[in-house]
This record gives C-alpha cells, sequence and structure tokens, in this order.
C-alpha cells in the first residue's frame, strides 16, 4: 500500500518529489551532509526487532552507537546514566542486561531494546513500523501500553504504520489510509472508525469486528 515506501521518504533514505516538512523545513531540501540533525530528531522502530538489532553488540555498545555520533562529548559515565535511564523506562534493568546479547532476550524485550534505542537520542518523531506484529497478543498489548505510557512522558509525536485496524484504533489521534500508494481517506480516528467514507476503509474495520 505504500506505507513503508512513505516512511524511507519521511526518513530520506529514498528520494521522493513533492515537499515532506519537519519544523518547516521541506525534508527534501536538505542535503546529505546535513542530515544530521534530522536523523536525532526522527527515529524509528522496525517490525522485526531480532533483525533490526545487531548479534554482534551487546545492550549497551547497541545504545551507545547513537550517543556516540549525537552527542561525542558526553563522558563514559554521563552515557551508562543515559542508557540505565532508559532501560528503566522501557522496562528493562541495567544491571541485568546492558552486557546481553540480542538472542538472549524474548521477541518483547528485544523490541524494548529497540524503543530504547531509539528514545535514548530524545527525538521529536518516533516511526513505529509495524512494531507489535511480531509478538504474541499478550506482548503486544505490554508494548502498545509502555508505547502510551512514553509518548506522554516525553512528549513524542508517533507515526505508527499498521494494518491491523485495532492497533490503530487504540492508539491513533488521526488516521490515513493508503492503497496502492494512494491516500484513501484522512481524519481524526474517531470519525475514520465511526463514520468512514470510502468502502475501503469500511471493508478494512469490518474484517475486523
Amino acid at each position: 500500500s505504500g506505507k513503508t515506501t512513505l516512511v524511507l521518504a519521511i526518513l530520506k533514505l529514498i528520494n521522493s518529489s513533492g515537499e515532506i516538512k519537519f519544523n518547516k523545513k521541506n525534508i527534501n531540501s536538505i542535503k546529505k551532509n546535513k542530515l544530521k540533525d534530522l536523523r536525532k530528531n526522527i527515529q524509528i522502530v522496525f517490525q522485526d526487532p531480532y533483525s533490526s538489532l545487531s548479534p554482534r553488540m551487546n545492550v549497551e555498545e547497541i545504545l551507545s552507537e547513537g550517543l556516540e555520533v549525537h552527542f561525542p562529548k558526553l563522558s563514559k559515565i554521563e552515557k551508562q546514566q543515559m542508557i540505565a535511564e532508559i532501560l528503566n523506562e522501557t522496562g528493562m534493568i541495567y544491571e541485568r542486561d546492558h552486557n546481553k546479547y540480542p538472542h538472549e532476550f524474548s521477541g518483547g524485550q528485544r523490541q524494548r531494546i529497540a524503543i530504547a534505542r531509539a528514545l535514548i537520542l530524545k527525538p521529536k518523531i518516533l516511526i513505529l513500523d509495524e512494531p507489535t506484529s511480531a509478538l504474541d497478543i499478550t506482548i503486544q498489548n505490554q508494548i502498545l501500553n509502555l508505547l502510551q505510557n512514553l509518548q506522554v512522558k516525553y512528549a513524542l509525536s508517533y507515526i505508527f504504520i499498521s494494518h491491523d485496524m485495532n492497533v490503530i484504533k487504540s492508539v491513533s489521534d488521526k488516521v490515513l489510509v493508503l492503497k496502492a500508494g494512494k491516500l484513501i481517506e484522512y481524519n481524526i480516528a474517531e470519525m475514520i472508525f465511526n463514520q468512514p467514507t470510502s468502502n475501503y476503509t469500511k471493508n478494512l474495520i469490518r474484517s475486523v469486528i
């Protein structure tokens, strides 16, 4: 439907036409050597945490990588403090988990680490690319609750991508429906679910009732 392509365009990982505005600036006009600030402020959590986390790096190394790029003047102690804080915020325990590798965790724990990696840079926008679809329903609900709590605490804007309309209904303020790369419908979530205007949206909603 074009969801992933749209995300790649927002992250400027592919070239696109038109305008994508962030902080009143057109992302497409930013030159490659000036993308560092954009990368810090727009982070992404991918669908499969196992493939998005390096198997050769432990948790502390995974979370340190972005800090070294964007906050090079931080001391080792400051980095450790930030890592411990964000791990605790995402339901992990620094003392227990920081030296472990991704394969030593469950799928839900790996997704918490992926969320921590994104949030440690204090982004303004967090893109969530089907972050719960690879998890069982119990863990899925835990991750959704975590994301909702973090959104309030850090005043985050989420771009939440999913084909699961139940998930979309539980997390979204506004909903954009795509089909074959075209915008089908865009409105506040309440209107989308209570008064959808397109047959495509109606069928999507009907499929999960």
